[in-house]
């Protein structure tokens, strides 16, 4: 069987038992601050913000006004910026909002020492200057912004959201609402806080508090690959010498469960990982191919990561930045297998983990186990005519034609109990 891989997450993921075919995950309250990401749109060789998507801009979340928004969306300016060009410049009084539609930028202040400090990159559908949106006054650019490829910014002038909020009372309220509210108390993760004193001087009172969760958890149901297994009753009479021919049917098929299995881990809609990554865990290249600083950054952003997974032609594109760098990267063995490392972290190859027609991939880091909040494969065992651990294969009777027909099922799911324990590097380019 030549589609068969050594399926590494399979292997890597702790796998809890789901009794009651969900999981739910409990997590402290949090404050969202609108930190996704605008969509856009090519009308006519335009490029449009798409107006709905405006409100994931940090004072526009909530605003129910599609009329507002599709007015804000049509005054957006596009402008090209060619590489090294400066966007916006630290100091300079912002009168913008803008929103990078395409290609990289780079966000940049003075260093301690008189040099300039890289603060992160910017890619397609980021935006910088939105706290504008919110403020009783716009303020100063707090840094630099310069394009590092070819961009296409889109500016939406804070005159015109002005004009836009004289024209609509919902609007205007939003935004007054906005400018006037409070902080909330929250950590630095964004969580609702919990009082606590410490020290000691005299006889204080104790702060009184409580944990705050969300409202409305996430629940996981466990999803299902199948397949009806047909084995012809003379095969399974005559040929069992000297292999066992439904056995070995059934061998393959569950192999080829076991492949589906790992893909709709990374790549369904619902839980795969690919699509349930914090959009403030999605990092971007410095250059495009993924190096040593990539990998640093990407390990950085979270603790205890215990694997990296990638395309084994991203691992391939990262050996030749290693090698041009004159790095040697470790070597570490798992199961009999030996496995490239990095920081002493396994860099496990997935070909689950789609190349795009323009070449490139993306590098998964994960956090694992429910003890350190990271990310956990879900199944239930003890299912009726179990064959393997959350996989059964179900006689299903033979039909006139003497075929006999097995169902074979597995379920499965995965969950990423806090938002850190998974981190993607994206647009990788191999």
């Amino acid at each position: 069987m030549q589609a068969r891989s050594p399926r590494w997450l399979l292997r890597v993921l702790p796998w809890v038992e789901v009794r009651a075919g969900t999981y739910r995950v409990n997590r402290r309250l949090t404050h969202p601050l609108g930190t996704g990401r605008v969509a856009f749109t090519a009308e006519a060789g335009r490029i449009l913000a798409v107006p709905a998507s405006l409100t994931e801009l940090p004072a526009l979340r909530g605003l129910a006004d599609q009329g507002a928004l599709r007015e804000l969306a049509a005054a957006c300016v596009p402008r090209e910026y060619a590489a090294g060009e400066v966007i916006a410049a630290a100091g300079e009084e912002v009168a913008e909002v803008l929103l990078l539609a395409h290609g990289k930028a780079g966000r940049y202040a003075p260093g301690a020492w008189d040099h300039e400090v890289g603060l992160g990159l910017l890619a397609g559908g980021d935006s910088f200057g939105a706290d504008a949106l919110g403020a009783r006054e716009p303020g100063a650019w707090p840094q630099t912004l310069r394009a590092l490829t070819r961009c296409t910014v889109l500016a939406l002038p804070l005159s015109a959201v002005a004009a836009a909020a004289g024209a609509s009372p919902a609007l205007r309220t939003h935004l007054e609402r906005v400018a006037h509210r409070p902080a909330p108390r929250r950590n630095s993760r964004g969580e609702a806080a919990i009082e606590l004193a410490s020290g000691h001087v005299g006889e204080p009172v104790l702060p009184g508090t409580f944990v705050d969760y969300e409202l409305e958890p996430r629940e996981y149901e466990l999803s299902v690959a199948q397949t009806v297994l047909r084995v012809h009753s003379r095969v399974a009479d005559l040929y069992n010498e000297p292999m066992n021919q439904v056995e070995e049917q059934v061998r393959l098929t569950i192999e080829a469960l076991r492949e589906r299995q790992e893909h709709e881990l990374v790549n369904n809609r619902e839980f795969g990982l690919l699509h349930n990554a914090d959009l403030r865990q999605r990092l971007h290249t410095r250059s495009g191919p993924p190096t040593p600083d990539d990998l640093d950054a990407l390990v950085s952003r979270r603790r205890k990561t215990r694997c990296l997974l990638a395309h084994p032609r991203a691992i391939a594109a990262f050996g030749r930045e290693c090698n041009a760098r004159g790095v040697l990267p470790g070597h570490t063995e798992i199961d009999g297998a030996t496995v490239q490392t990095w920081r002493g972290i396994p860099l496990l190859p997935c070909d689950k983990i789609p190349v795009t027609p323009l070449g490139t991939s993306a590098v998964l880091a994960l956090r694992t186990g429910e003890a350190d909040q990271g990310v956990v494969g879900l199944r239930q065992t003890g299912i009726p005519e179990e064959y393997e651990p959350g996989l059964n294969v179900r006689f299903m009777g033979i039909n006139d034609q003497a075929v006999i027909s097995y169902l074979v099922s597995t379920y499965f799911s995965a969950a990423v109990l806090v938002p850190d324990a998974l981190g993607i590097l994206e647009d990788v380019e191999i």
